[in-house]
Parts: C-alpha cells; sequence; structure tokens
C-alpha cells in the first residue's frame, strides 16, 4: 500500500524548493546534490550503488520525487526495490525504451526495468515524443512488445513506419506489413473516450500491485514546466487516470519527475549530448523562477491529493 510519506532525492534542488508542498506533507529530503551533476541523464554502476546506498527500504512505498526529467532513469533503481509481482504504469511524453547504451539512462530505463522478470506488464501512457517515429523508433526495444508485456498507448501521434524491423503483435497496436517495412497505426487515447478506454486498459492488468513513475512532461506547459518538450494530457485528464488506479489496484510505489532545473552536467560528452538531446528555446528557462516553482508545485500537490497521500 502507498506510503502517507512523500520522499524527495534532492539531485537539483528543484523540488526541495517548493518549502510549502515539503511542509504540509510528511517529507524526507535526501541530499544527493553533490552527485546530481554526474547522476544526470545517465548514471554509472557506481554513481547508481550511493543512490542504491541512500535508499532506506522501508520508505519504498513513499511517492518519491526526482526533480527534473534528466533522472528519470533512478526510477529504474526505486523499482528494483520490489521483488513480488507488480505492474508498471508510466506517464511520459517519451517512451524511454531505447536498446542503445549507456545502460542507466534517463531515454533507456524502461528497456533495462522490463529485464526484472517480476514485472508483469508496462503500460506506457500519454507517449507523443518523435521517439515513436523516424530514426527513433528503429532504436526502440520492440521486442518488449511480445505477448502483450509493455503496452503503448500515445495520446496523439501519427502512424510510423519501421523498416527491417519485426513489430511483434500486440493488443495496443496494429502493425501492417509492408515491402521491407512495416506501418504501426496506434491506439491513440484522443481517439477515444479516456476514462472508457482507460478503465478496459487498466482491468485486463494480471495483477492488481502497481507501481506508477509519472513524468510531468506528459502535460501541457499550463500544468507542468519541465526540461523538456511540452506534453499534449491537460491535468484533469492525467487526475482521472490516477484516480482510476487508484479505485481499482493497489499502489506499491510511485516516482514523480518532470520538475525544471537548469542543466548542470558532469562531464564533456555529457555535456555535448545534452546540448543536442534537450529541446531549444525551453520556455521554463524564460519564466521566472518564483512563477515555474509555483506552477510545478501546485500541479504536485494536485497529484498526491488524489492518489489519496495528504
Amino acid at each position: 500500500m502507498l506510503s502517507d510519506r512523500i520522499r524527495i532525492l534532492d539531485l537539483d534542488a528543484s523540488v526541495a524548493r517548493q518549502k510549502p508542498l515539503i511542509k504540509d506533507y510528511k517529507s524526507e529530503v535526501i541530499d544527493l546534490k553533490g552527485i546530481g551533476p554526474a547522476v544526470r541523464m545517465w548514471m554509472s554502476k557506481a554513481q547508481e550503488e550511493k543512490v542504491r546506498h541512500a535508499l532506506d527500504p522501508s520508505s519504498r512505498n513513499a511517492v518519491t520525487f526526482l526533480g527534473s526529467g534528466d533522472f528519470h532513469h533512478l526510477s529504474n533503481t526505486l523499482i528494483g526495490q520490489f521483488n513480488e509481482p507488480i505492474c508498471l504504469i508510466v506517464f511520459d511524453l517519451h517512451p524511454d525504451w531505447d536498446i542503445l547504451p549507456p545502460r542507466a539512462a534517463c531515454g533507456s530505463w524502461v528497456s533495462s526495468v522490463m529485464k526484472n522478470k517480476n514485472i508483469s506488464k508496462c503500460l506506457l501512457i500519454g507517449v507523443s515524443s518523435e521517439d515513436i517515429s523516424g530514426f527513433w523508433i528503429h532504436s526502440a526495444d520492440l521486442q518488449s512488445l511480445k505477448a502483450d508485456r509493455v503496452e503503448i498507448y500515445p495520446y496523439s501521434h501519427r502512424p510510423t513506419r519501421v523498416f527491417l524491423r519485426e513489430v511483434p503483435e500486440n493488443i495496443s497496436l496494429e502493425a501492417v506489413k509492408g515491402f521491407l517495412s512495416q506501418r504501426i497505426y496506434w491506439n491513440q487515447l484522443k481517439a477515444k473516450d479516456l476514462r472508457d478506454q482507460f478503465r478496459a486498459i487498466i482491468e485486463r492488468l494480471p495483477v492488481k500491485d502497481v507501481y506508477i513513475s509519472l513524468d510531468k512532461d506528459c502535460l501541457s506547459n499550463k500544468f507542468a514546466l519541465t526540461n523538456w518538450e511540452e506534453g499534449q494530457l491537460s491535468l484533469n485528464e492525467l487526475l482521472s487516470m490516477l484516480r482510476m488506479i487508484r479505485e481499482k489496484l493497489n499502489i506499491v510505489g510511485m516516482d514523480i519527475t518532470g520538475d525544471y532545473s537548469p542543466v548542470v552536467i558532469k562531464g564533456l560528452v555529457k555535456r555535448i549530448i545534452a546540448s543536442f538531446d534537450h529541446p531549444k528555446g525551453n520556455i521554463a528557462a524564460e519564466l521566472p523562477d518564483a512563477y515555474v516553482l509555483s506552477v510545478n508545485a501546485e500541479t504536485n500537490r494536485e497529484i498526491l491529493n488524489v492518489i489519496g497521500v495528504k
């Protein structure tokens, strides 16, 4: 069962500076700012061990804030604290299912975590970025779609063409074969009644214990100001889905990313890659700091309230 406490892994000060939020909840702040620049985007095994050492196993059921979506790969470490059968529900603009190195990276953590045999199924909800089309789909973990172990539901996305790769049969999409390619038609949330569709999706889960990983970049920037592109979900749509999860399933753990912090990175190679990977003209970087904190804190509060953390 989800704890009534929140835990903040303070890697970039993005959540720790939301003082009213921390004050209003039973909060634990774990200071990891010293390794934040080295852990951002991806981390080594030694850095992952430092994070793991800082985690109290008895707090695994707490809602854990990770800061920027640049730290989403820490979800893999948090989920690794669970050995029993669970399902994983990920809300994210990006699928984070790349098969290319590095291993513990924010763009590939879903592929890594699905190597854990106790993860019965993973739902990727709200994915609408270019990562599921063009060049990027060719480095995606398409084989994870076998036997419906991973299901992917974009909010809205045009059909995708994949060349010289097999797209396994999967309940969440339709793959039509062509010459040396397949075209994927996505089962879009926007195309149908979202509540009815999402209810049917979670009713098919093989186990009732679920872990939720939420990157707020799945939301429009009216509700979340992040380091990444703007998503398409409204806050009401997200809260509606979270409410259904709480009503029908047992939430055993949750992490939240998608707060904003300037991209401070250790390592020349990583800085170069980050400069290409992050979107240009990020709106959060141009807005007053107090406003960014206020928008993100209010959304964090709404999420906590709807999942029952008071």
